[in-house]
């Protein structure tokens, strides 16, 4: 299953030449991705009652075609590998059907002190349902 979430671009994230920011599709991806932790009932706030942080351990973003103030985009995300204490997250992000970017993010799940842990039980069963292979 992919998970969707839309957003609309602000005049604030827009760079010199009125595009959105190459900083501002990070946090679009992040958005997207704290957005499917939330709808499965896996937010920051649980996560941290069960003594873990998801610890972004590498990220690789394509930017295809610039947005602009007012698009609306939708931001697609589907978890990849998942591992013991790491995972592999894929994310396009499109505007009107067509993808405009891509982004794979690893996770390392740490402890408060940062220490690698395994992912707890409870957020590795309720991602499985977004298990699938990155999309074209």
């Amino acid at each position: 299953m992919v998970h969707r979430h839309d957003l609309k671009v602000r005049f604030y994230e827009l760079d010199p030449y009125n595009h959105a920011n190459h900083s501002a599709y990070i946090q679009y991806f992040e958005v997207g991705r704290i957005e499917l932790l939330e709808q499965v009932g896996q937010g920051l706030a649980k996560l941290a009652e069960q003594g873990c942080r998801l610890v972004v351990a590498e990220i690789h973003t394509r930017f295809l075609k610039s947005a602009e103030a007012g698009d609306e985009l939708v931001v697609e995300t589907t978890i990849g590998k998942m591992g013991r204490a790491s995972s592999t997250w894929h994310q396009r992000m499109l505007r009107t059907g067509e993808v405009i970017a891509t982004q794979e993010v690893r996770f390392a799940a740490t402890d408060v002190k940062g220490r690698l842990i395994r992912f707890p039980p409870e957020l590795a069963e309720s991602l499985e349902q977004y298990a699938a292979p990155p999309a074209e």
